[in-house]
């Protein structure tokens, strides 16, 4: 179980939950609802990549992202084998495995810690780290207090005591990626869905939204969900493919849309809805971000 610093009741110790029964509720009804259709998007099961896996529905058509940016870094990212199952951080499957239709290929780590907003966070911090954009790797503990990967790697570390954390040089330095690891497990046990959504800006348009903002609702029951990849209609229209972490720690997975199979595992979005349901969370409200 992840720590969270300062001031924060136990309630916030759950920051990725939410029932499930609910979403199964609804998925019965709607299911019902939604007719059979011969054009579902394609899926390349034989492809590695998520752009290249997962082709966009009829008449649209992905929107490419500039080389080297964050979008670029996702839709590209390498996927495991098609049909491969969500392994918690211990090796064990989780028992829900209908709801995803690929799986990220990135270690979870070996102890409960990499979540849903620290999902987020390690493919961010892995886009800035191959890039080299090291000044950009910081990040906020939900206390408030900022780690950046630079002063990690120059030996600082944090040390909590009650309410309070300081910082130290008790280290030499170390840039290896080894080290890069544990500096993202110190951040993810003391960041969350709080921190996240504090040092993020909000989209407030449809059609600004890209490949690498994230819905998220702070707080408990939270949990966070990002965008990994979007397409377009002649008409401007966009559809996006969401994917996420989840608790506990478990493999970072790329969702089916259950609501609308006719476009999955597409999604429509609107950051105007008052509600966004997506596979194993809903949304309220609807609260886009962007780093």
């Amino acid at each position: 179980m992840k720590k969270l610093l300062l001031f924060l009741p136990l309630i916030f110790l759950f920051t990725c939950k939410k029932s499930e029964s609910s979403i199964s509720k609804i998925l019965k009804a709607e299911n019902s609802e939604i007719s059979n259709s011969k054009t579902l998007p394609k899926i390349n099961i034989d492809k590695n990549t998520v752009k290249e896996r997962f082709e966009a529905p009829k008449n649209y058509h992905w929107i490419d992202e500039k080389a080297n940016s964050f979008g670029y870094f996702l839709e590209n990212f390498p996927l495991k084998k098609y049909s491969s199952l969500i392994k918690k951080f211990d090796g064990s499957e989780i028992t829900t495995q209908n709801l995803h239709e690929a799986i990220f290929d990135l270690d979870v780590g070996t102890k409960d810690l990499q979540q849903c907003a620290d999902a987020v966070i390690r493919l961010r911090a892995e886009y800035l780290f191959k890039t080299k954009n090291f000044d950009k790797i910081k990040f906020h503990f939900t206390s408030g207090d900022l780690m950046s990967w630079n002063d990690y790697k120059n030996g600082v570390r944090a040390f909590v005591n009650g309410n309070s954390v300081s910082f130290r040089k008790t280290e030499n330095f170390d840039d290896s990626y080894e080290n890069f690891r544990k500096y993202l497990d110190l951040i993810f046990n003391y960041a969350g869905t709080i921190s996240l959504n504090k040092e993020s800006n909000a989209v407030l348009k449809t059609s600004d939204l890209k490949t690498g903002d994230f819905l998220i609702t702070p707080g408990s029951p939270g949990h966070v969900v990002f965008i990994a990849g979007v397409c377009e209609n002649a008409a401007g229209k966009k559809l996006f493919l969401l994917a996420e972490g989840f608790t506990p720690a478990q493999s970072i997975h790329l969702l089916k849309n259950p609501f609308n199979p006719n476009i999955s595992p597409w999604y429509e979005l609107d950051v105007n809805s008052a509600q966004t349901k997506t596979a194993r969370y809903i949304f309220e409200p609807s609260n886009f971000r962007n780093f």
